[in-house]
């Protein structure tokens, strides 16, 4: 069966040592514009999943990661009407800077067994309950 093309995006969940996840709310004038989800971005053509999420998190967020502190740690794979997300989801306890949004986006940090209080993406938010039996 096929849906439109695959789109391939990365997606980290920067946890803090208070135990918090990191949420961001997609622009209102976006795709799913107003919903939370965890911080990341599309490849750009021959880009690594984790170098994606490096050039993201600069972008975004101001805030510098090495690959060696993005932990693989599940997927999603949701159908969308006119294209299939393929998502990677990383773990990133470490990092340099303080979170500042660049985009104007909103961000919370939010404690894991609040995060099904933040309306996600249909692909996001079978990751939350894996996020919390982690943590």
């Amino acid at each position: 069966m096929t849906g439109g093309p695959v789109m391939l995006v990365a997606a980290v969940a920067l946890i803090d040592r208070d135990g918090r996840v990191l949420l961001q709310q997609r622009p209102a004038d976006k795709h799913l514009g107003g919903l939370w989800e965890f911080p990341g971005g599309k490849l750009a053509d021959g880009e690594t999943p984790e170098a994606a999420l490096i050039r993201e998190l600069r972008e975004e967020l101001g805030v510098d990661t090495e690959e060696s502190c993005l932990a693989p740690f599940t997927f999603a794979s949701h159908r969308y009407d006119d294209f299939h997300l393929l998502m990677p989801l990383y773990v990133c306890r470490v990092w340099k800077g303080v979170v500042t949004p660049h985009e104007g986006q909103a961000v919370k940090w939010v404690r894991p067994r609040d995060m099904s209080d933040y309306p996600m993406p249909p692909a996001d938010e079978p990751l939350v309950a894996m996020l919390r039996d982690l943590l």
